[in-house]
């Protein structure tokens, strides 16, 4: 079964500096019927103007992603970490115990894009943590690419749960395919263009919650960047 949600159903929050589109209930928005999957539990799609951003601000227990898809996002944190993340990159913060960060636009005249993703670790009170990946387009191109897992495995983010987390570009008649072992559910996120999922076609911004289904399809692509997050169907908490 794949159950679609359309980018025009998330909840919005725009302000002079934020556009931001929320797949799941987060700040001011709330819908009970979109409040996670899984121990997947925020994807907002953020766009931040030139020199602005997120002043410093505290999380707890929390695996905190964050994926850019254009411009450069500057990060600080309470555990010493200064960075830039930019096209490519792949940023993981484990909040723990307990965590203050900051999140900007590194450029003073172009925008920055990007999807922070929350995840539910299978353990609280972890001690706080900042990992940072590279992952080259050809790396990502016509094939599904982890980026973040549970053991750190082929190069990916370390996140502390049971999650394994694949991006792609996909174009033209390339194909990439998942297969879900029994129990595990999936969510596909489009970042932009178009790909036909499971045989239904989910555009720029939509998002599919798949589950009973023994692989996740991805085909008949349009300029796609996608990401597949493969799931345990609880937090594990």
């Amino acid at each position: 079964m794949i159950t679609i949600r359309r980018a025009n159903e998330r909840g919005v929050a725009d302000f002079d500096w934020l556009n931001s589109k929320h797949s799941f209930s987060f700040g001011h928005y709330y819908d009970a019927a979109h409040m996670g999957f899984g121990p997947l539990r925020v994807i907002n799609e953020d766009r931040v103007v030139p020199g602005e951003g997120f002043p410093t601000h505290g999380h707890r227990d929390m695996e905190i992603i964050s994926y850019v898809l254009d411009g450069a996002l500057e990060h600080k944190d309470s555990i010493g970490t200064g960075s830039v993340i930019r096209p490519g990159d792949v940023q993981r913060m484990s909040a723990g115990i307990g965590i203050s960060h900051s999140e900007y636009n590194h450029s003073a005249s172009e925008p920055v894009h990007f999807l922070q993703i929350w995840i539910v670790p299978a353990t609280g009170g972890l001690r706080p943590g900042y990992e940072q990946r590279h992952f080259p387009r050809e790396e990502r191109t016509g094939c599904l690419r982890l980026i973040a897992s549970a053991d750190g495995r082929e190069g990916s983010v370390t996140v502390h749960q049971d999650v394994q987390l694949f991006t792609t570009l996909l174009d033209g008649d390339r194909r990439a395919s998942l297969e879900l072992t029994e129990g595990r559910v999936a969510w596909v996120q489009v970042a932009r263009g178009e790909v036909v999922v499971n045989g239904q076609r989910l555009t720029e911004g939509d998002g599919a919650a798949i589950e009973g289904e023994s692989a996740v399809v991805l085909d008949h692509a349009s300029g796609a960047e996608v990401l597949v997050f493969d799931l345990p169907r609880e937090t594990g908490r």
